[in-house]
C-alpha cells in the first residue's frame, strides 16, 4: 500500500510547476528505495547525474554514501530510501531558494508519512538546516540525535558526502560515527 501511495506522490510530483525550478529541470527526482524502510537518507538537491537519471544520490557522493550505509548499518540502497528537500536540479547546482524549499516542503512530509520510518538521515549542511528548520550548522550538531516537525522519527545530521570527498579520511571517519548513532537507534527499535 505504501509503495503505491508513494508512487501516486511521485507522479503528482512529476507534474508539479509550483517554482521556477520547472522550467529547467529534466526531471523529477522523487526519492527512490524500500517501500517501508528503516531509515530515509534527505540530501539538499539533485545534481546533474541524478537530474538526467531522476535517482538521488547516483554520483561519486551518491556511492561514497551507500558504501558507508552498507559498511556501517549493514543495508543496501535497496533497504533504505533516498530523497531531497527539493526534487529538482536547481540551475548551476546553485543552493535552493526559500519558495523552492516551501514548493517541494509538502511533498517531503508526506513522504515520510507514508515511509515511516525508524529513523532519518539529513545529509549536509543545507538539508540539515531545512529538515529540521535551524540555523545551527553541521558541524555544531552532526550526530547528535534531533527532532523535527516533518516526522516523529529522530533526525540523525551528517556530512554530505561530497564533503567527505573532499575533506578526506576525517570527515569520512565522522560519518561513520554519526552512522554509528543510526545504527544505535536502529539496535533499539528492534
Amino acid at each position: 500500500m505504501a509503495q503505491r501511495n508513494i508512487d501516486l506522490l511521485s507522479q503528482q510530483a512529476q507534474n508539479c510547476r509550483a517554482c521556477e525550478l520547472s522550467n529547467s529541470r529534466t526531471t523529477v527526482v522523487f526519492g527512490s528505495g524500500s517501500e517501508s524502510p528503516e531509515v530515509v537518507v534527505i540530501g539538499e538537491a539533485p545534481g546533474e547525474a541524478e537530474d538526467l537519471t531522476g535517482e538521488p544520490f547516483v554520483g561519486r557522493s551518491g556511492q561514497l554514501l551507500e558504501r558507508l550505509i552498507g559498511e556501517e548499518l549493514k543495508k543496501t540502497r535497496a533497504e533504505i530510501y533516498i530523497t531531497n528537500v527539493v526534487k529538482c536540479r536547481p540551475p548551476k547546482n546553485r543552493d535552493p531558494k526559500r519558495d523552492e524549499i516551501a514548493a517541494c516542503h509538502d511533498f517531503l512530509l508526506r513522504q515520510l508519512e507514508l515511509l515511516e520510518p525508524h529513523v532519518i538521515l539529513s545529509v549536509g549542511n543545507f538539508a540539515t538546516r531545512a529538515v529540521l528548520n535551524t540555523k545551527k550548522g553541521i558541524t555544531e550538531i552532526h550526530g547528535t540525535t534531533q527532532t523535527s516537525e516533518l516526522s516523529s522519527a529522530p533526525v540523525i545530521p551528517t556530512f554530505h558526502p561530497a564533503a567527505a570527498l573532499r575533506g578526506g579520511p576525517r570527515v569520512v571517519a565522522m560519518m561513520r560515527e554519526d552512522l554509528s548513532v543510526v545504527r544505535g537507534i536502529l539496535e533499539c527499535a528492534t
